[in-house]
């Protein structure tokens, strides 16, 4: 028994080292130690990968009147920023857009995104459709689906977070993305880092590689937009000044 007890043990540690399951519920989080995860090898190839984003904004409790009174009675609290759930335009001044840069294995290459409303296709190249745009960092935030079943056509895909408008304030939300495969534990990559003067995050690159598919964190912030993270990765795009509809 001695024999196996250290067997699993060893097993188990080895297994720790692999994988960070520092998420809920047993979800895979992809860390600066352990930064890509193979779809290929936990069997999560087939279907739609659904890729979701979700935020709140963060406020301090200095000055929050409303909040005295649990201060007091707890008074280390006022030293935690107070998250909160983004419900509407009064109380959002920054508005998150999740898109995706793709390059298949034909060499086409282009965007998927809320701005400009190219929304992509499942079913057709390129194989990857954003259910929509999120302005109020609602509950179901956005969603990006991936046809896995096609993915032998790619080559790269890039999801990124973008602040379309207003001041950079990556430092006051609270972001995470978070990939649902077909098969097996969902991915979760926290925008922790603050880089309050950014206003693009590369977050997570999908590669196929010689038929194993990847993932792999990025978390690279960088102080413009597409056109920068386009240099950063050498997509080699036109890109031009673009603008939504006003709610």
């Amino acid at each position: 028994m001695a024999v196996w007890d250290r067997f699993f043990s060893n097993w188990g540690r080895a297994a720790a080292q692999q994988l960070d399951f520092g998420g809920v519920n047993g979800a895979v989080e992809l860390t600066k130690r352990h930064p890509s995860f193979s779809l290929t090898k936990q069997g999560a190839v087939t279907g739609n990968l659904r890729v979701n984003l979700s935020w709140r904004m963060r406020t301090s409790d200095f000055g929050d009147r409303a909040g005295l009174g649990q201060g007091l009675r707890h008074p280390m609290r006022k030293f935690r920023p107070e998250m909160v759930q983004a419900q509407g335009p009064a109380m959002v001044n920054v508005d998150l857009d999740l898109a995706c840069l793709y390059e298949l294995q034909d060499g086409s290459k282009g965007v998927v995104q809320p701005l400009g409303n190219i929304l992509g296709s499942i079913n057709a190249p390129p194989y990857v459709q954003l259910s929509g745009d999120d302005r109020f960092g609602s509950g179901s935030g956005e969603t990006i689906y991936i046809n896995m079943d096609h993915r032998a056509d790619f080559k790269r895909l890039l999801i990124f977070v973008y602040i379309y408008d207003g001041t950079p304030a990556f430092d006051r939300t609270h972001a995470m993305v978070t990939l649902y495969p077909g098969n097996g534990p969902r991915i979760e990559i926290a925008l922790a880092e603050r880089a309050p003067e950014a206003r693009s995050c590369a977050v997570v690159m999908l590669e196929n590689v010689k038929g194993e598919i990847i993932l792999r964190r990025e978390m690279r912030y960088v102080y413009g937009f597409q056109a920068e993270l386009d240099r950063l990765y050498g997509w080699g795009l036109q890109w031009g000044r673009g603008y939504k509809t006003k709610v």
